[in-house]
């Protein structure tokens, strides 16, 4: 057929893409990839991205349904995001229309003009006067002409009460023919002809050599591992070369791990910079996003900041990506399109040609070995900058030892002798709540959440049992829901009880608790941060949203009240994480003149893991960790795929994974290929959660090329199998979380 074809991806898990025809209208503009389409599909309408116009198809031409309409003259993504799309589709075996839903702000998934918002401006007409005799008794309404005079471009409506403006005032005059109101685009921010708004730090050798180094891969693609201890003075490296980016005419893009350091980055950006800065999180509106996203998108914000979505901003002149804290889990997406932004920020660095800066002090295994293998530039800083000291590690053995809320004798001596010396505690226990489990003592009921395999979390000040898995709420009971009895007892502890218990033993110090629950409501983080800052004697509670960048100079004491979770999993990653949070969180303490001192309570002080740790450091934990790796053949020796499946009666999700099994194997035959093994399937780690039971199957491959090949020709047949029709089902390429 000789009609003008548009192929398009839409937002559905589907791994193809659909044919529609251009209406006569559509036909003779300019279409380009990367346009928004609005089309028909089954009963609703659906907007999707152009990938390719074709002139045939293997549709029957009866079955064509015409698009509706064009929603852009010229596409809203630039070749390069389209690029970064397609690959990220690919090597993540996603739909692409979905991939783009992820790239795209929400208001343009929604169809949404690709504009910045349009504002009203209050403006002064040319003629009118300040004297005009209609205002002479009217001193609000000469004020506010006065200051409308002031400024000729006019003032947007947002910013009237900034000036003092009142809006009856401006109507009155509006209606007088002495101003006009104007909508139009806010205008861009100017460049500021200097780049620096306070001086840069001196750097000491290490980080002039990390700087230097950095800064000769200019001009292209380049990968660094910036390994600096806690406190080193990264951020300052990152900072320098930033300025450096910005005074050669190039956007910065840089990656923090959780929205809850975005203020506390973003106002070190805008103290050092005069630039113009976009901020990209969930925790933004999707107008501010979508304004963020054009600011960046033509070349009007000079840095952008952002979580892992961010990666996906389009940039008109890109000049570098810093990725800090490059280890952390966040980077990850677990859900929908399982990408990991730090991996496809070295894909989008190499696609356009510029240095990428992965910055942490306890790095990813898999970093490092690129780092070791020469794939990435390694770059060490060993001492803590402005003269600080590390901090002495001590190992508590609390085997035999009474516990009061999880905190011992020495522990509670420790930190009364540090608040009396005027500094700060930080005390840290990765479990919100008040207690892991309710338990009746007559008769062994424990509170378990009727939907997940995991108990429920008390939570005393809501007065609720929580399940934080899945999200189920009850109230507290009063009494055993099995035996009647109410003596029902809190075990274990967390950090409401924690937060409880050392008000107690310390009740002329403020206590301060650190966690989702207490941080949830807006600007609560930033409150809670500021009263830290003001340098007082207290005690800071929290979960490991402490361990992550944050700065507190008078913080002398870290406690971590129990280290030996992480010693059991049965997730092979689970030591690397506990021996990136010990470190983590020990460098909150002794960051300024002050020494710190880092106690870890633990039941097996003599855990070779944490003899290595505590004794030779992060780095001597990490290479053998790596030899292990390497004798196991795991990440990043091999390679792996996950395939998950749930469905709400038991077995279902493990008759589908066996079908897939069979039919993996048949294909792996079919190929020739070798190296690619097939584990399970089997029930996950949790078997039950959110009322759905859940199994897996892993693959697992020396080489990544056969796994793919392998995945590619799978994935349609499982599309096709009738048992997939039952099931819930995702594949996850490069897993992180074997749960």
């Amino acid at each position: 057929m000789s009609d003008v074809i548009l192929r398009l991806a839409l937002p559905s898990p589907l791994r193809r893409l659909f044919d529609y025809r251009a209406p006569a209208n559509m036909a003779h503009k300019t279409l380009t990839p990367g346009m928004r389409v609005r089309v028909p599909f089954g009963r609703r309408e659906m907007i999707g991205v152009l990938v390719e116009v074709c002139d045939t198809s293997e549709v029957p031409a009866e079955k064509l349904k015409p698009a509706s309409a064009l929603l852009d003259t010229v596409s809203p993504m630039p070749a390069a995001l389209l690029k970064l799309c397609l690959w990220t589709a690919q090597y993540y075996q996603h739909s692409l229309g979905d991939t783009f839903s992820w790239a795209l702000p929400t208001l343009l998934r929604q169809g949404e003009p690709a504009e910045m918002r349009q504002e009203r401006f209050w403006q002064m007409v040319p003629d009118a006067r300040l004297d005009d005799p209609r205002i002479a008794r009217a001193p609000r309404q000469r004020e506010a002409l006065q200051t409308l005079a002031q400024h000729p471009h006019g003032v947007a409506h947002a910013l009237l009460s900034k000036l003092g403006l009142n809006k009856d005032s401006l109507d009155l005059l509006l209606a007088k023919g002495l101003v006009q109101v104007e909508v139009r685009r806010h205008l861009p921010q100017a460049r500021h002809e200097h780049w620096l708004a306070q001086p840069e730090l001196p750097l000491n050798d290490e980080q002039r050599t990390a700087y230097d180094a950095v800064r000769t891969g200019f001009g292209g693609f380049h990968a660094f591992l910036l390994a600096g201890v806690t406190g080193s003075g990264k951020t300052e490296v990152y900072l320098q070369l930033i300025r450096e980016t910005l005074e050669a005419g190039r956007q910065a893009l840089v990656l923090i791990p959780e929205i809850n350091l975005g203020p506390q980055t973003l106002a070190r950006f805008e103290q050092r910079f005069n630039a113009r800065i976009a901020l990209l999180h969930s925790a933004v509106n999707d107008r501010e996003r979508l304004d963020a996203w054009l600011a960046a998108r033509d070349g009007e914000a000079d840095i952008i900041i952002g979580t892992r979505s961010a990666l996906f901003t389009p940039m008109k002149r890109p000049g570098l990506i810093i990725i800090d804290e490059e280890h952390d889990g966040s980077y990850k997406q677990q859900e929908g399109l399982r990408y990991h932004a730090r991996d496809l920020a070295m894909v989008r660095a190499r696609q356009e040609n510029i240095p990428i800066l992965l910055g942490s002090a306890t790095p990813s295994l898999e970093s490092l070995h690129n780092a070791y293998t020469g794939r990435y530039g390694l770059l060490r800083m060993n001492q803590r900058a402005g003269g600080a000291r590390q901090p002495r590690f001590m190992r508590l053995d609390v085997k035999s030892r009474p516990l009061d809320s999880g905190i011992s004798g020495p522990l509670q001596q420790a930190m009364g002798q540090t608040l009396a010396a005027g500094q700060q505690v930080l005390v840290f226990l990765n479990r919100r709540g008040f207690a892991p489990t309710l338990l009746c003592h007559d008769c062994g009921w424990l509170s378990e959440c009727p939907r997940c395999d995991a108990r429920m979390t008390v939570h005393q000040r809501s007065g609720v049992l929580r399940c934080h898995h899945c999200g189920h709420e009850e109230r507290l009971p009063h009494h055993c829901p099995q035996c009647a009895h109410v003596d029902l007892r809190p075990v274990g502890a967390g950090t409401e009880r924690a937060e409880e218990r050392l008000k107690i033993l310390f009740p002329d110090y403020p206590v301060l608790r650190v966690d989702r629950d207490s941080t949830a409501r807006k600007d609560a983080m930033q409150q809670l941060f500021t009263t830290i800052q003001r340098g007082q004697p207290c005690i800071l509670v929290g979960t490991q949203m402490l361990a992550k960048g944050h700065h507190f100079p008078r913080v002398t004491l870290v406690a971590i009240l129990d280290a030996d979770g992480g010693l059991f999993s049965g997730d092979f990653r689970a030591s690397e994480r506990m021996a990136q949070l010990i470190v983590q969180v020990a460098g909150r303490a002794g960051r300024a003149e002050e020494p710190g001192k880092v106690i870890i309570q633990t039941h097996l002080a003599e855990h070779p893991l944490l003899v290595q740790l505590t004794e030779q450091g992060y780095f001597a934990f990490a290479e053998q960790a790596l030899s292990e790796r390497r004798a196991a053949g795991l990440p990043p020796f091999s390679h792996l795929a996950l395939l998950r499946a749930e469905a709400h009666k038991p077995g279902q999700a493990e008759g589908f994974l066996d079908e897939a099994c069979t039919a993996a194997e048949r294909l792996l035959a079919e190929q020739g290929v070798q190296g690619v093994e097939l584990l399970g399937p089997v029930p996950a780690p949790m078997e039950r959660r959110a009322g759905r039971f859940r199994a897996q199957l892993l693959l697992q491959a020396n080489a990544r090329a056969p796994l793919h090949r392998l995945i590619s020709a799978w994935l349609l047949v499982l599309e096709q199998m009738p048992s997939g029709r039952q099931v819930r089902w995702s594949v996850d390429v490069d897993p992180v979380d074997l749960y």
